[in-house]
């Protein structure tokens, strides 16, 4: 499962996610921005920041990965 979190006006974001369409990847978009309890849970995986996009992979989160960390890590899933 691939998860997303980040905010619609985000030029990382908004790369993370095409490049997840480009592979083919199904995954959950969720915007921090309408969602209190995601933006909390960003900020406890990056030290009290709300760093966008982060991306659960798995176990893995990920926060502003490259297009290449992400391939990383989805061949590791």
């Amino acid at each position: 499962m691939v998860e997303v979190y980040g905010a619609d006006w985000c030029e990382d974001t908004q790369r993370t996610r095409k490049h997840l369409d480009s592979l083919g990847v199904v995954y959950h978009y969720i915007n921090v921005e309408r969602d209190q309890q995601a933006s909390e849970w960003v900020k406890q995986q990056n030290d009290g920041k709300e760093r966008k996009p982060t991306v659960k992979i798995g176990q893995q989160v990920l926060a502003e990965p490259s297009d290449h960390v992400l391939d990383h890590a989805l061949r590791q899933e």
